[in-house]
């Protein structure tokens, strides 16, 4: 999130509206307020199971920030089928694996666990199925020998960090070719 904020304003390809959050103790937040985006916070958590409930809350901060892009960044939490719809073809996610591999919790173990050469993060269009979106980016990364999740984790990140700004720049100027780094 915070390298999309420091990305748009310096480039001037977008222009951030809002920075929300389930975590009202998320880094995230202050780092928004300090670059001077505006901030929200809803914590899921009193909503227990109810994520319509959750979502309602969710929407209204969103919907007064009127955002032509909602852009997923650390946001660990499934969204509904019409939450998503509602911004359908224009909400993106960036995940930590390389998609359609390892959808889900767990991308660096699993990678390891399976003895791939490669890991990375993928860009992705949000639909109402959870990571299967169409991709818009993807980033590799070789897997080392003695790599454990936090090193490969780390490794990744950096990546995620140079992928997301790419890939959003070009989506707002209406290019959906993927981007690959």
């Amino acid at each position: 999130m915070t390298r999309l904020v420091e990305t748009m304003q310096a480039e001037g390809y977008a222009e951030p509206v809002l920075v929300l959050s389930n975590d009202v103790a998320a880094a995230g937040l202050e780092r928004a307020a300090r670059a001077g985006v505006p901030t929200a916070a809803i914590d899921h958590r009193p909503f227990g199971r109810d994520r319509a409930a959750f979502e309602a809350e969710l929407l209204k901060p969103l919907l007064a920030a009127e955002p032509d892009v909602v852009c997923l960044a650390g946001f660990m939490r499934v969204l509904t089928p019409d939450f998503v719809e509602r911004f359908a073809g224009r909400m993106l996610n960036i995940h930590p694996s390389l998609l359609p591999k390892y959808p889900g919790l767990h991308t660096h173990e699993r990678a390891l666990q399976a003895g791939d050469a490669q890991a990375g993060c993928t860009v992705h269009e949000v639909t109402p199925v959870l990571d299967d979106g169409p991709i818009l980016g993807q980033a590799r990364v070789d897997i080392l020998t003695g790599d454990t999740p936090d090193t490969l984790a780390a490794r990744v990140l950096k990546k995620e960090h140079q992928l997301y700004p790419a890939v959003l720049k070009r989506f707002v100027a209406g290019d959906r070719t993927p981007v690959l780094l």
